[in-house]
């Protein structure tokens, strides 16, 4: 879920695109486009027709989604040096995987227990090592060398990797991806000017908001968009 931010988090920091560390734009621009014909000719049509599903179902597969992710944001909340949150995000794993009925219903946060997002990306910058080069990845999208050298990590902490069957897997991470893109549609009217650029800066603040856990953040424009996603 955290290419939601990608929009919603734009206005949230002082980094501007001059700053970035980008010595492979020419390339990341052409792999862009490839990705955003992608997108418009199979990927959005996709998620315009599931956006049209009833919102009580879309909600229970996002819920679904979210608690896949928890076991990956309790393992790194430890790495990270926060025993108390790994607990936190453990025990939402554990409530709404049963009580939950497979993580479809949020129990977890109806007990009062906050949901967080962490991945071995956020850990790795929390031990000191640097972005490195700004990169987009056909398929995937934005990234930084530091998440993209962390994804096989987090791949293997997620709940799908440990799945025998690799067709269940493909399925798994095909409606991920297409829960997210629905997510996506409402926010796309933010974007204006150069979208590259758009999207360059806004994935970069997104890391830097998540990695600081939004804590030292100016994020009034975060807030209204949370709530407007929420909604």
């Amino acid at each position: 879920m955290k290419y939601v931010l990608l929009i919603t988090l734009f206005i949230t920091t002082n980094i501007s695109s001059e700053e970035v560390n980008d010595p492979f734009e020419n390339i990341n621009r052409a792999t862009f486009e490839f990705n955003e014909k992608l997108d418009s000719t199979i990927v959005k049509p996709i998620a315009q027709t599931y956006s049209k599903f009833p919102p009580r179902l879309k909600n229970g597969v996002t819920n679904f989604f979210n608690n896949l992710e928890e076991v990956d944001t309790f393992i790194n909340q430890f790495l990270q040096g926060k025993p108390k949150e790994s607990v936190n995000d453990l025990s939402r794993f554990i409530i709404n995987s049963t009580i939950g009925l497979g993580g479809f219903i949020d129990v977890a946060s109806k007990l009062g227990l906050e949901r967080h997002e962490e991945d071995f990306g956020q850990t790795l910058a929390v031990w000191g090592v640097g972005q490195g080069p700004y990169i987009m990845l056909p398929f995937l999208g934005p990234s930084t060398l530091r998440d993209t050298l962390s994804r096989p990590v987090s791949s293997v902490l997620s709940v799908t990797f440990h799945m025998t069957e690799s067709d269940v897997n493909i399925a798994l991470k095909s409606i991920d991806a297409l829960e997210t893109r629905e997510r996506l549609l409402e926010v796309e009217s933010l974007l204006s000017g150069d979208k590259y650029a758009f999207v360059k800066d806004a994935y970069l603040q997104s890391i830097y908001y998540e990695i600081k856990d939004g804590i030292n953040v100016e994020d009034e424009f975060t807030d209204d968009m949370d709530d407007f996603l929420i909604d």
